[in-house]
């Protein structure tokens, strides 16, 4: 037997006992009800036999390791790399679009820089113009497995996105608007969370998207954390386990790999990795008691894949090296201590808190050597690949060592169907993204996410039988999916669809306008310590004697920030969903169930939320 053969012959074998293992850890549970039903499942969890695209795992290995002797070593380093790529077609992409393709890839369509570059995998994001529309994206994802069918390996993308849903959603109406992960978290159910996660993949797959960034795994406990908050599930270490595996069984239920992220947690830090390097200051204890369970339930769970985060963690690895880059981190925790042997994918490599210490030609090289598979987004796609090459030339990285990430991607792909499948078709996404009853089960999820923190004078729940004249102002922050809001508006217009008589005004007209009113509904958005125009505005809003109602519609610590007011809601996102079941609280037409999935320090404790008598 050649060195090559034998070589591959170990690591197929070190592969099915990979996934033989994983499988195990996610046998014999109960049955979700089906796609189209729009009642909250029963809290049973589900088996892995009910993703019907998971396949004989064992097969996809041997399938995985048979293609891998096909693969030259390029094509091998391609399959590592999942890029951007602009346009919101495979081949025929604005001009707009082309020219930025040629400036960062030396091509000018998507097709081609899949043939290029053997990519592995494509992200979709947004202001790449990836994401305008289910048909659209659908049609971009065949063009894709057109453009790779035709390479010389001829192997499939695993398509991607972050579609977290609540603040973090790539793909907006008509596709499902779903609640995020606190609102979630306030919810309570792993029934609820399951559901969702797989109504979202299933209208993910619908569009040809086979792997999903999420769920977020970080327990947050910063109420000064800028990038998770509420991606995250809450800061109860035991919910947030439970809810993350609810989540990875719904996705991949649905046939869509989840991703737990961003390991070895985020959720305790005060720097956006998005532009600096955070520092975990949390001892080795503190971690296995707060950050490690949702990783580990994750992985109890056979989540598909474990992304890694971009933070310094001395207590883990005193090197100071971004846990995406160590080994430490990558191999002696998450691999060897909670026994992953999943897909290990970075956070993407053209942020911030990956490039502080070593150069774009390194960090790739590193990633591998600390134990990653998939090198997410790197902001020179061409030198990365070179670097990865010329490291496997000088000795540094062996072509063992690339083999085993590229059979681990590849087992993946063949286990979500892509190799039996890679297409999808307009009859898909019209069956699957948007239905009735899809957006009837996100009513029903988000009715039991709404939390009324204060109602000390019992004003809510408003009577709509008296047509009460109501206004509403407060911030109008962007949609999360550019197809959704301005939250005041749509607040207003589901009040009035209720019964009463709402208006919108901008907050320069509100206090003006409020005398005659019943009350004022302010939306705030990240209400920040001391003096602020939200401050401001509700101060002035209460000396006009009209009574005032908070609705918070991102982090929950706003009431904190804020003049005490007549009642205080948490909604936790502002997309549509979420701001129906805040109407329906308001007025009576739902009762509020959500509880604090994370105290507000100084004013509610955490599991804090309010009944009406």
């Amino acid at each position: 037997m050649s060195y090559h053969a034998s070589r591959r012959t170990l690591l197929a074998a070190a592969a099915l006992a990979a996934v033989t293992a994983g499988g195990a850890a996610s046998a014999a549970r109960g049955v979700l009800p089906t796609p189209d039903d729009p009642r909250p499942a029963a809290d049973d969890p589900m088996s892995a036999a009910d993703d019907p695209r998971s396949g004989d795992r064992a097969g996809s290995a041997r399938q995985a390791a048979r293609l891998l002797d096909r693969m030259s070593l390029e094509e091998k380093v391609g399959q590592l790399f999942v890029s951007r790529a602009y346009g919101h077609s495979a081949t025929d992409p604005d001009p707009a679009d082309a020219e930025k393709n040629l400036a960062q890839f030396g091509v000018r369509t998507a097709a081609e820089l899949v043939s290029r570059y053997h990519l592995g995998g494509v992200i979709y994001f947004a202001w790449a113009q990836n994401t305008r529309s289910p048909h659209q994206i659908a049609e971009l994802s065949n063009g894709l497995q057109r453009a790779a069918a035709a390479t010389g390996a001829g192997v499939p993308l695993l398509l991607s996105t972050d579609q977290e849903h609540g603040i973090i959603a790539r793909i907006g109406k008509p596709a499902t608007l779903l609640p995020g992960a606190m609102a979630l978290g306030a919810g309570r159910s792993t029934a609820a969370a399951r559901r969702a996660g797989r109504i979202a993949g299933t209208e993910l797959a619908s569009m040809g998207i086979r792997q999903d960034y999420a769920p977020v795994a970080d327990v947050n406990v910063n109420p000064a954390n800028p990038v998770i908050g509420v991606r995250s599930f809450g800061s109860d270490p035991r919910a947030v386990a439970g809810l993350v595996a609810a989540q990875v069984r719904g996705y991949q239920g649905a046939g869509v790999a989840a991703t737990a992220k961003h390991f070895p947690g985020h959720g305790d830090t005060e720097t956006d990795s998005h532009v600096g390097l955070p520092v975990m200051r949390h001892t080795r204890a503190r971690w296995e008691e707060l950050d490690e369970p949702p990783f580990r339930a994750a992985v109890a769970a056979g989540v598909d894949a474990v992304m890694t985060a971009h933070i310094v963690f001395p207590a883990l690895d005193p090197s100071e090296d971004p846990a995406t880059l160590s080994h430490p981190i990558v191999t002696g925790i998450l691999r060897e201590r909670l026994g992953f042997g999943g897909v290990v994918v970075t956070d993407a490599l053209d942020m911030a808190g990956v490039r502080q210490k070593y150069g774009d030609d390194r960090i790739p090289v590193l990633a591998l050597k600390a134990g990653c598979d998939q090198l997410l987004n790197a902001p020179d796609l061409a030198l990365a690949q070179r670097a990865v090459l010329a490291a496997v030339a000088a000795g540094e990285l062996s072509e063992a060592r690339i083999e085993e990430s590229v059979l681990r991607i590849l087992e993946l792909k063949a286990r979500r169907g892509l190799f039996a499948d890679p297409y999808t078709s307009a009859a898909r996404v019209d069956a699957a993204t948007g239905t009735a009853a899809h957006l009837a089960a996100a009513d029903a999820i988000a009715a039991g996410t709404t939390t009324l923190l204060a109602n000390p004078d019992k004003l809510l729940p408003l009577d709509p039988g008296v047509a009460p004249r109501l206004l509403v102002t407060g911030t109008d922050p962007a949609s999360p999916s550019g197809t959704t809001g301005p939250p005041t508006s749509v607040l207003a217009r589901e009040l009035t669809a209720l019964g009463c008589r709402a208006s919108a005004v901008a907050p320069a007209r509100a206090v003006a306008a409020a005398p005659g009113h019943a009350a004022v509904l302010v939306c705030t958005y990240n209400v920040p310590d001391g003096e602020s125009p939200q401050r401001t505005l509700v101060t002035e809003l209460l000396a006009t004697g009209v009574p005032v109602v908070v609705v918070a519609i991102r982090n929950p610590y706003d009431p904190a920030r804020l003049p005490r007011c007549a009642a205080e809601l948490a909604t936790y996102s502002w997309t549509d969903v979420e701001l129906r079941a805040a109407a329906r609280v308001i007025t009576g037409a739902a009762r509020p169930a959500g509880r604090l999935p994370v105290p507000v320090p100084g004013r509610y404790p955490l599991g804090h939320g309010l009944a009406y008598g």
